[in-house]
């Protein structure tokens, strides 16, 4: 059996605090990028989903919790699920926690073409530092970047950079690696020094603001595939741009 692919969402953002409603902002948002898409489904014991009647204040509740509960869309043959939780600060940038909100749909034209405003409205519903949006394939690849050998520092795949463990990043506005799609806040942005009009022009190319000042910019046209050679090249050059992406500049 072939299994479905997958486009990975996540966004880091200040931590919850309780009643916060950018819970519902999150959900909310990403169900208005995608047409007929409602997460009203808790996922309960066994995968099986639970339907929520008033799910918007069953998700500030859970605020208290520092969580976004999973939900999905209550499918099973055609899952698209989010959830979110809060993490410590011990193994936060800066020493400070976030909030990592985490969400899978699967890979067809229907979220290709809703990827950019999803992630867009997820990261400004969470008023995230940075985000992205990642095939799961490439996000595996990506992972290794990070990922500590037996031997100890990460061995990543394909001659990607190592990158710095997030506890080991400096300030949270600094994105901790790369994605297909990278949702970078106005503050995210200023920290990696993007744009520069001279040196970003093809990047600009595939790139929008957001309403709040931060962008979201698109790596290739097409979803990253690191098979591809271009798309590769595109990720190595997008990493030799911005050194401060991973902890890699110089301090």
């Amino acid at each position: 059996m072939t299994l479905q692919k997958c486009l990975d969402l996540s966004v880091y953002a200040p931590a919850l605090m309780a009643h916060d409603d950018r819970t519902v902002a999150v959900v909310r948002g990403m169900e208005g990028a995608l047409p007929g898409l409602r997460l009203e489904w808790e996922v309960g014991e066994g995968g099986h989903p639970i339907k929520l009647p008033q799910r918007d204040g069953w998700l500030v509740d859970a605020t208290t919790r520092g969580e976004i509960p999973l939900l999905c869309n209550g499918n099973v043959s055609y899952p698209l699920t989010v959830s979110g939780r809060n993490t410590s600060g011990r193994f936060g940038p800066g020493g400070q926690p976030l909030l990592d909100v985490r969400a899978e749909l699967p890979l067809d034209t229907a979220v290709i073409a809703a990827a950019g405003k999803m992630l867009e409205r997820v990261g400004e519903g969470a008023r995230a530092f940075w985000g992205h949006a990642t095939p799961d394939g490439a996000a595996l690849d990506i992972a290794y970047q990070t990922a500590p050998t037996l031997e100890g520092p990460p061995s990543p795949r394909r001659g990607l950079p190592a990158l710095k463990l997030l506890e080991h990043i400096r300030a949270p506005e600094i994105p901790y690696y790369l994605g297909w799609m990278n949702y970078w806040s106005a503050a995210a942005a200023q920290a990696i020094g993007f744009p520069d009009p001279a040196r970003d022009a093809e990047l600009l190319s595939r790139s929008r603001r957001t309403a709040s000042g931060g962008w979201v910019v698109q790596l290739t046209d097409a979803p990253l595939d690191l098979d591809n050679p271009a798309h590769l090249d595109a990720l190595m050059r997008a990493y030799a741009r911005f050194p401060e992406i991973g902890g890699r500049a110089a301090p």
